[in-house]
C-alpha cells in the first residue's frame, strides 16, 4: 500500500451538502469523491450528519471522514443500487453498500468519523419488531428457512471488492444493516483500528473477509450480533464454481465484545490456507474461535495458527462444526412449491456430490490460550450450550493434525470431540466448574 500522497484536498462542504440529516446528501457527495477521482486526492467530510445511499469511490482518492461526520445510510431502499456481488457465499445482484470500493486500486476510507446503517429498519425487515416475525418467519414456515438470508436484501456499511491495495482505518461502524465491513476478491488490504457498536440485527458481523490474498486486520474493537471476524470462501455449488481461496490472512491485536468470535466459515468451498490469529482479548464474547461448515460446502483449510488468546466470560471457547446449522445449511426447494424460483434459489439448491461436499481441515496449530469464567458467570450458553470444546467432524473425513499447546481453559462443562484424527495435546489444562 503506497503512502497517502493527495495533490489536492476537496471538501464536501463545497458541494452544498446538507450536513443535518434533513435531505439527501448522496449527490453532492458523489460530486465531490468524483472531482478527487480526475486527478488522485483527499475528499474531507467534515463534522455533520449526512443522509445518503451508495457513494462509490474511484482509485487514487482517500475518503476522510473527520470527528463528529456521521455517514447515515438511507432506509429507501431505492437509494442502493443493485450490482453484481457476492451474498454469503453466492454470486447474485444485491443492494450496494453505503460506501463502495468497487474495481479500484489505492483507495483509503480513514478518520474518525461514523458510517450508522440505520439498522433496525432493516432488522425489522428480516425478523420483525419482535425478533419472531417478519420474513424470516413466513420464509420458515414454508420450508425456506436458507433462503430469507438472500431474498431478505439490506445494504452492508462498507464493501471492498475486486479490489486491491486499500486501507480501512480509524472509523466507526454502527447498526448495519447486513454485514458491517465485507471485503470480497481483493488483495493488498489493511484494516486498521475500526469500531464496531449497537449492531444488535441479524448477520450483523463485524467484518468478513471472503476469497482475499494478503489481509492484515489489527487493533479493531467490535462488538456485534454474529460473527466479529469472519474468514469466507464461497458457499456449495457456486462456491465450487468459481473456486477462490482465502490465503494470507492475520488478525491481530484485536479486542471483541458481543459477537460470535474469530470464525473459519461457514462458507469454505473455495479453501483457506495461511491464516494467522493472534493476541485476541475476548470479554463476554459468544465463542472464541471457531470453524463452521456442512457436507454441501467442500474445500480445504489448512495452514492455520492461532495464539495468544486471552477470554474472559466467553461461552464456547473453541467450537468446530462442520454440519453446522442444518436448516440454513442446506437448501432444498420444498416438493410441490408452487410459487416463483428465483434463479439464486436454483443456484442455492444444486447438488453437490458427497466426495466433493465434505471439508477437510487439517494442520491447526492452537497454542497460548487462557479462558476465564467469572464468579459471577451466569452460564449463558451459546447455541444451547456452553462448552470447552464442541468440536464435531466427518468420520468419513476427520480433521486431522490438531495441536492444542499451553491452553487452560476454566468452563461449566468439557463438552464433546469427534472426527478428529491426529489429536495432539501438549500441555492442556481443562478446569470444570459445577457438573460436567
Amino acid at each position: 500500500m503506497q503512502e497517502i500522497q493527495p495533490r489536492r484536498i476537496v471538501n464536501v462542504s463545497d458541494y452544498h451538502a446538507p450536513a443535518d440529516g434533513s435531505a439527501c446528501a448522496t449527490e453532492q457527495i458523489q460530486q465531490a469523491v468524483d472531482e478527487a477521482g480526475r486527478w488522485g486526492g483527499r475528499v474531507i467530510l467534515p463534522k455533520g450528519k449526512y443522509l445518503t445511499g451508495s457513494i462509490f469511490l474511484p482509485s487514487g482518492v482517500e475518503f476522510h471522514m473527520e470527528a463528529g461526520a456521521e455517514l447515515i445510510g438511507s432506509t429507501e431502499e431505492s437509494w442502493y443500487p443493485v450490482i453484481p456481488s457476492r451474498v454469503a457465499g453466492v454470486e447474485m445482484d444485491w443492494p450496494a453498500g453505503v460506501l463502495n470500493i468497487i474495481g479500484q486500486h489505492d483507495v483509503w476510507i480513514t478518520g474518525e468519523g461514523t458510517i450508522d446503517g440505520q439498522g433496525p429498519f432493516w432488522w425489522e425487515k428480516y425478523w420483525g419488531t419482535d425478533r419472531k416475525g417478519g420474513m424470516r418467519k413466513g420464509y420458515t414456515e414454508r420450508g425456506l428457512r436458507w433462503a430469507v438470508d438472500y431474498d431478505c436484501t439490506r445494504p452492508r456499511n462498507v464493501i471492498v471488492m475486486n479490489s486491491e491495495n486499500i486501507e480501512l482505518s480509524g472509523f466507526t461502524s454502527i447498526r448495519s444493516g447486513f454485514w458491517n465491513v465485507h471485503i470480497c476478491y481483493s488483495s493488498h488490504v489493511h484494516v486498521d483500528r475500526l469500531k464496531m457498536g449497537d449492531n444488535n440485527g441479524p448477520s450483523t458481523d463485524g467484518i468478513d473477509v471472503d476469497s482475499c490474498r494478503d489481509v492484515l486486520v489489527e487493533r479493531c474493537v467490535i462488538s456485534c450480533n454474529d460473527d466479529s471476524v469472519c474468514i469466507k470462501s464461497g458457499r456449495d455449488a457456486d462456491g465450487l464454481r468459481v473456486n477462490r481461496i482465502c490465503e494470507d490472512i492475520t488478525v491481530r491485536d484485536c479486542r471483541l465484545l458481543a459477537g460470535s468470535g474469530i470464525t473459519l466459515g461457514s462458507e469454505t468451498s473455495g479453501g483457506m490456507r495461511n491464516i494467522r490469529v493472534e493476541n485476541i482479548q475476548y470479554d463476554g464474547t459468544a465463542a472464541g474461535f471457531r470453524i463452521k461448515s456442512a457436507r454441501t460446502r467442500g474445500g480445504v483449510i489448512e495452514n492455520v495458527t492461532v495464539s495468544h488468546l486471552r477470554m474472559k466470560n466467553v461461552a464456547n471457547p473453541f467450537s468446530f462444526q462442520l454440519n453446522w446449522n442444518p436448516s440454513y445449511s442446506y437448501c432444498e426447494i420444498p416438493e410441490g412449491y408452487e410459487g416463483e424460483i428465483p434463479q439464486r434459489w436454483k443456484i442455492l439448491s444444486q447438488r453437490v456430490p458427497e466426495e466433493k461436499g465434505i471439508p477437510l481441515v487439517r494442520n491447526l496449530l492452537i497454542k497460548d490460550v487462557v479462558a476465564e469464567l467469572s464468579d459471577g458467570y451466569s452460564g449463558e450458553s451459546y447455541e444451547g450450550r456452553s462448552l470447552a470444546f464442541d468440536i464435531d467432524a466427518y468420520e468419513a473425513k476427520p480433521m486431522e493434525d490438531i495441536v492444542f499447546e499451553d491452553v487452560t481453559i476454566t468452563a461449566k462443562r468439557f463438552g464433546n470431540i469427534s472426527g478428529v484424527r491426529g489429536l495432539k495435546w501438549k500441555n492442556v489444562q481443562v478446569n470444570i466448574q459445577g457438573n460436567p
